[in-house]
């Protein structure tokens, strides 16, 4: 207490505050408010003791987003009628012996969970563990009840109803029945992916008996990799599962795997990222910078990354006890986590190649429809007869002139068909270009349509990173130096990283007032507008500062430079341009998406296009 706060009474000096022993029941609550935070977290926490309980079946029933009702039953190892009281009592657990408290392999372990339930709740188990007898228990607002005998065929039904009634100054925290109901929900499909091998199934009993089944997945069977896959595809979507990357890598003693989408196939939030340490799902600052790290080259900066990843290390290696719901870890060596997830997925997605999200075939599909229109009725007196028809289409024919007899048709020539080994290829053989902007290329089931522009630019970015890595960027001297005017800010801006410019193939000088001189420009860019160019990279030095490290900064610079080397829209190429444009990009990582993020082409197939004019 402040000595603000204390008042002085008759002048005499403030009364002493007394240390008091709290009772069992307010300590309960005041930890319970640490561990529940909401419904979901109550899932959370019965779900995990189910699955450390090897659980292979999950039932979970939420009533009124679980402010209600929370019920989840497994069949589990179970408990007998002596484990149960023993159960409720604080920091009591069979997770951990608490000799090795960074030896930890499960879920739980500070056995917490259920007295914090019983303490803020009205909470029941019943429970029959192999060989005896099914017993119950109950608990509210902290008041233990006697163990009673039940009827229970295996496993564990814990019950939790009226949460936080015992605290109902927290029930004002709580979001709509809806809301908490979704955040209940996103956590069994967490919980789902970190266990391919359990089903799970939850359902929504508000309106009470069986109610509706709101997410319901069966155990998946065969090796984890394919496991793993089936699952991913039940949570988030066949779309997801047919646009992710498989990702298995393994360096100091850290062990990645698990699947990355195609970056064409990014989110507008990171909604769909689920990072797993040691089989738990975690919300770890340090490994979503990673995942975020290695999509920045070819994502574009409003875009996230979607991905289902699991890192796997010795448990001594990490610690998962410096967060009360355990949504963070803290690595012995983060550096090398960190470094194992980025080097990974960029590896990944360099070997993807020129491939691009499946969805986009299916957009470009949806925005050639037209919106249907009502048909226009039509009356009889409307439609013409078959005689009049003929009459019109004689009457709309072209005249022959004078002196010509009508000859026969005569079959157009037929162009030269494209390559049989072009279109075998993933992009095919170019047949065409349209609007001076994109190409068409026939493949062997499809049609591909390419954006030069945006293709040439990541081909030129990549390029110039190969160059970079080497011995720097070539330069080609101006044979008259470009004299730029700047303001004081970008010109200091400029000439601190003169340097450092340079290397990348861009040479800028002082010139007197606020004027540089552009001396020297990148020699794969070719002829360039040097005060754009540089206009362009100053843009990318002041947004980036010296937030990111000093590979990312070059990248960024890079990337700006690579826009001005790039083939332009309006400009017409030949086929064997545009033919050995193609065969670069199927030879380049990242070609599938340009420096932006957008993607460099769609893929049709022929069945699709088919289905567009109703043939299917």
């Amino acid at each position: 207490m402040r000595p603000e706060n204390l008042k002085m009474e008759g002048g005499l000096p403030p009364a002493r505050p007394v240390i008091r022993q709290l009772d069992e029941a307010a300590i309960n609550r005041i930890a319970a408010g640490e561990v529940v935070e909401r419904p979901a977290s109550a899932v959370k926490e019965l779900v995990e003791n189910a699955l450390d309980a090897g659980a292979r079946r999950i039932d979970i029933a939420q009533a009124a987003g679980g402010k209600v009702l929370v019920r989840v039953a497994d069949d589990g190892c179970g408990m007998t009628a002596e484990d149960l009281p023993l159960a409720l009592a604080r920091h009591a657990t069979s997770k951990i012996d608490g000799s090795d408290l960074l030896d930890i392999r499960t879920f739980g372990f500070r056995g917490e969970a259920l007295p914090s339930l019983g303490a803020v709740g009205r909470l029941s188990i019943t429970s029959r563990a192999p060989g005896a007898e099914a017993a119950c228990i109950t608990v509210e607002g902290g008041r233990m009840g006697p163990v009673r005998p039940a009827a229970l065929t295996r496993g564990t039904v814990v019950e939790l109803r009226d949460l936080f009634f015992a605290t109902p100054a927290r029930l004002r925290f709580l979001r709509s029945d809806r809301a908490e109901a979704q955040a209940i929900a996103e956590t069994v499909r967490r919980l789902a992916l970190a266990e391919p091998a359990v089903g799970f199934a939850l359902r929504d009993v508000t309106e009470g008996g069986e109610g509706r089944v709101v997410f319901r997945v069966e155990p998946e069977t065969g090796d984890p990799v394919a496991a793993l896959h089936g699952r991913v595809a039940c949570v988030l979507g066949e779309d997801f599962a047919g646009n992710a990357l498989p990702i298995e890598a393994e360096r100091d003693g850290f062990r990645l795997t698990g699947f990355a989408a195609l970056p064409t196939y990014s989110r507008g939030a990171a909604v769909a990222q689920h990072v797993f340490v040691n089989g738990r799902p975690v919300r770890d600052r340090l490994l979503l910078g990673a995942l975020r790290a290695a999509y920045a080259d070819v994502l574009a900066r409003d875009r996230h990354p979607a991905a289902v990843l699991f890192l796997d290390c010795d448990p001594h290696a990490v610690d998962v006890n410096v967060h009360p719901a355990k949504a963070e870890v803290r690595f012995r060596d983060p550096a090398a986590a960190r470094g194992l997830v980025v080097s990974a997925l960029r590896q990944a997605l360099g070997a993807a190649g020129p491939r691009t999200a499946s969805t986009l075939a299916a957009a470009a599909l949806g925005a050639m429809r037209p919106e249907p229109l009502p048909a226009a009725r039509i009356y009889q007196m409307d439609r013409a007869s078959p005689s009049a028809l003929r009459v019109a289409h004689v009457a709309q024919a072209p005249a022959l002139a004078p002196g010509f007899a009508e000859a026969a048709p005569v079959a157009a020539r037929p162009e030269a068909p494209p390559d049989p080994g072009d279109t075998a290829r993933p992009l095919g053989a170019a047949v065409a270009q349209i609007h001076e902007t994109y190409i068409l290329a026939q493949t062997a089931d499809g049609l591909v349509i390419v954006d030069a522009h945006a293709a040439h630019e990541r081909l030129t970015y990549e390029r110039l990173k190969r160059q970079m890595a080497g011995s720097g960027v070539a330069a080609q001297a101006l044979l008259i130096p470009e004299i730029v005017e700047l303001a004081e800010t970008e010109r200091a801006l400029v000439l601190e990283a003169a340097a450092e410019l340079a290397r990348l193939g861009l040479t800028v000088e002082p010139f007197g007032g606020g004027a540089v001189a552009v001396r020297e420009t990148p020699a794969i860019l070719g002829p360039v507008d040097a005060a754009r160019l540089l206009g362009d990279v100053i843009d990318e030095l002041a947004d980036r500062g010296e937030a990111r490290g000093p590979a990312a900064r070059i990248d960024a610079v890079l990337s700006r430079m690579a826009c001005h080397g790039s083939v332009r829209a309006g400009r017409r190429m030949r086929a064997e341009e545009m033919n050995a444009l193609l065969r670069e990009m199927e030879a380049t990582p990242h070609s599938g998406q340009c420096n932006h993020g957008r993607p460099t082409h769609v893929e049709l197939k022929l069945a699709d296009i088919e289905r567009l004019f109703g043939r299917r």
